[in-house]
């Protein structure tokens, strides 16, 4: 009854104010089911609309995927630059890596559609779809080793050890969000945290 009384509603939205509609009910379905287990029927289908509607609204499945990786991402953006810090010369890298890892992975524990649909775009997507999601995280590691860069006392090499460094803790960062989202660990974001900030302290020390 419900659904049928949506579908009778949808023909009177017009594309731009159905689009977060589908975009949540995407969500849901990608969340749930993956990449290649997700149609635009089964989209349609959670949004309680027909496929043509969908089609209406997004052109194929990776240009409705693209659109909705851009609108989850900006979520993630907002989350990693809070948890950087406001002054990187303040503080140690160990003490940067546990607020920081902290606070991203709090906001994993608490947004996890957003970043399954992340992880799961990675495994079997179309190609313009994966570069989204190389680009995404470039910018995180590439934020992640200009922080280390400021924080640490007399480096001047911009190149240094900093970006295996930042690419090593970006690597963990992954993981630990991934063993949160697929309900892997039974830990909490600050004791994966303080994991993190212990195993790469001693490569702080050598840089």
């Amino acid at each position: 009854m419900v659904d049928a009384e949506r579908r009778r509603r949808a023909p009177h939205l017009g594309p731009e104010r159905r689009r977060p509609l589908i975009l949540d009910a995407a969500l849901e379905v990608f969340s749930a089911r993956g990449y290649a287990g997700t149609t635009m029927q089964a989209i349609a289908d959670a949004a309680g609309v027909t496929k043509p509607v969908v089609y209406d609204c997004f052109g194929n499945r990776d240009e409705l995927l693209l659109a909705l990786l851009a609108r989850e991402e900006q979520h993630l953006v907002i989350s990693i630059v809070a948890a950087l810090p406001a002054d990187p010369s303040v503080g140690t890298p160990e003490e940067h890596v546990l607020d920081g890892l902290t606070a991203i992975l709090t906001a994993v524990e608490k947004q996890p559609q957003s970043w399954r649909i992340v992880f799961g775009a990675q495994y079997g997507a179309a190609p313009v779809v994966a570069d989204r999601i190389r680009a995404a995280r470039a910018f995180l590691v590439e934020s992640l080793r200009l922080t280390m860069l400021k924080s640490l006392p007399g480096v001047s090499d911009p190149d240094a050890n900093l970006p295996v460094l930042a690419e090593m803790l970006a690597a963990m960062t992954e993981s630990c969000a991934r063993m949160l989202v697929t309900g892997a660990t039974d830990r909490t974001p600050a004791e994966l945290a303080r994991t993190v900030s212990q195993v790469v302290g001693g490569g702080f020390g050598n840089v």
